[in-house]
């Protein structure tokens, strides 16, 4: 028996409490985070969506270097300024039999306002006005103005069935009662920071998935979830920790696959009138919020040396970043150059704005959502010491550190954001415009900023279907959030995952997803 058989085997006895033996063609894998829910519109979070789009497909689906492809839709069509066609594919089943129409698609559209979660789904359906059914197997949908963006949002659409009912809880979807999609694989099991368990289906509309049963084992701490590919407990690992991304690549008995990704360490700097976390000086809170001074977020900025962030605290796996999406990316702005460390210019701006001295500030993170995010986040506090603050760094679990962060409860936050569909609209829409719940901007402005500047030409470029134009105006507006240190980038991650090397092949993505149908047997 192999390896991979064995493991296989102990899973299942695990799992089903028999003496069975499983099949070879049974994979776990050990991830850093799963899901919060089995609802696919609960949460925005990239673990969530990982996850879940196993069970449920999406309207449009990206390939592993985030360029658009067919999902659910074969073909999308901008009809005039306000309106698009989206033609769907006929004679997908959805995993209890029923086809899948249109209707779904409008209901799933129509559900996400009205699903309560800890990270509102609104950002993928910001432009939707309206949605009408044509036919079974065509959708119309009307925006709210100009939406060039509206298939890159939708590439985050999960699709569920209209007989779910506007009612359904999220209880019923991590029981199983609702889980039900058109993905690769149905829901057979699922423990909130355990195990996802899930079978193949085999009346899947695409490829027959590989596997016949996946495990997704949530491991959080990076030093089990090595020793759980190393004793065999699991086949595969993500987000291999940088301290032992050179030990495993030297090991003949495993492969490494690493990629770039689109995921951004950006420092949140709270710039409202009372900040939530109160910044002192000697015990004694300070007039003000310093943070609302540009010079004190340069000063903070310039403070950063990302070379050593790159090459010490993450041992090379990362790159420095200089703005909120990588280079490349629709609106990334040449203008921009890479940030300087000059910790001595930092002072001087410090000293200009009025606090030679420094302060007293709390700076919260997360510690599971991304590779090396608790570490970045220790040594930024370091890096800000030598600039004569002192630093209280406080690394949390993503289900305590979003929902506080929604709640706006941080002065001063560091997590990461990933530009998921490639193009400004999705990042600086949702990170540095005002909040405007009309428009549907702003949704994850959690710092206060508001530039009327940076909104005009936002807005502009969101309301231009030309792609040059529109590009321009995108590269203008994050030129503007940047020279505001709206939000302050650090580094770009990479990411590395490892399985048995005789047993696994994998091509890595840049979203850093782990899709159990993009993993093969090793040939």
């Amino acid at each position: 028996m192999t390896r991979a058989t064995l493991k296989s085997a102990v899973a299942a006895l695990a799992l089903l409490g028999t003496a069975s033996t499983a099949m070879a063609d049974d994979l776990v894998i050990g991830l850093r985070a799963g899901p919060d829910s089995i609802d696919p519109h609960w949460s925005t979070l990239g673990s969530q969506a990982e996850a879940l789009r196993h069970i449920y497909d999406t309207l449009v689906d990206v390939d592993d270097n985030l360029q658009l492809k067919p999902g659910l839709a074969l073909s999308w069509e901008a009809v005039d300024d306000t309106t698009w066609d989206f033609k769907l594919r006929e004679g997908v089943k959805f995993h209890d039999g029923s086809d899948f129409t249109a209707e779904d698609v409008k209901f799933s559209i129509e559900r996400i306002p009205e699903v309560t979660g800890p990270m509102s789904m609104t950002l993928y359906t910001k432009y939707v006005d309206s949605v009408e059914v044509v036919d079974d197997y065509t959708l119309r949908i009307h925006t709210k103005g100009i939406a060039p963006a509206l298939p890159n949002d939708f590439t985050r659409l999960f699709v569920v069935p209209s007989e779910t009912g506007m009612e359904a809880r999220n209880e019923e979807f991590n029981s199983g009662a609702k889980a039900i999609g058109t993905g690769p694989y149905t829901f057979v099991s699922w423990q909130p920071k355990g195990d996802l368990v899930l079978e193949k289906f085999d009346g899947y509309w695409a490829e027959t998935p590989e596997w016949d049963k996946v495990i997704r084992k949530e491991i959080p701490d990076d030093a089990a979830r090595v020793a759980a590919l190393r004793s065999g407990e699991v086949d595969m690992i993500n987000y291999v920790p940088a301290s032992d991304y050179l030990a495993m690549k030297n090991d003949s008995g495993l492969e490494t696959f690493i990629s770039d990704s689109v995921y951004i360490l950006n420092v949140q700097p709270s710039v409202v009138d009372e900040e939530p976390q109160p910044i002192t000086l000697n015990g004694e809170p300070v007039d003000g919020n310093p943070l609302q001074d540009v010079r004190v977020r340069k000063a903070l900025d310039l403070a950063i040396n990302r070379d050593v962030l790159v090459n010490v605290v993450l041992e090379g796996l990362g790159t420095p970043a200089n703005q909120l999406m990588p280079e490349g990316f629709f609106g990334y702005s040449d203008k921009i150059g890479a940030r300087e460390y000059d910790i001595e210019q930092a002072k001087a701006l410090l000293a200009e704005a009025g606090y030679p001295d420094g302060f007293e500030i709390d700076f919260t993170c997360t510690n599971n959502r991304v590779p090396g995010d608790a570490v970045v986040c220790e040594a930024l506090a370091q890096m800000w010491s030598r600039l004569g603050l002192k630093v209280k760094a406080q690394a949390l679990n993503g289900t305590v550190f979003f929902p506080a962060a929604a709640r706006k409860e941080y002065t001063m936050a560091m997590s990461a954001w990933g530009t998921l569909t490639g193009e400004a609209a999705y990042t600086y829409g949702a990170l540095a415009h005002s909040p405007d719940e009309e428009k549907g901007f702003g949704n994850f402005n959690r710092t206060g900023y508001s530039n009327p500047e940076f909104d005009k030409v936002f807005d502009e470029g969101a309301q231009t279907l030309d792609p040059e134009a529109r590009r321009k105006l995108y590269e203008e507006a994050s030129y503007i959030a940047m020279e505001d240190r709206a939000l302050i980038p650090t580094v770009i991650l990479q990411t590395v995952w490892a399985a048995d090397a005789a047993s696994l092949t994998f091509a890595p993505r840049v979203d850093q997803e782990t899709r159990a149908y993009e993993i093969w047997p090793a040939k």
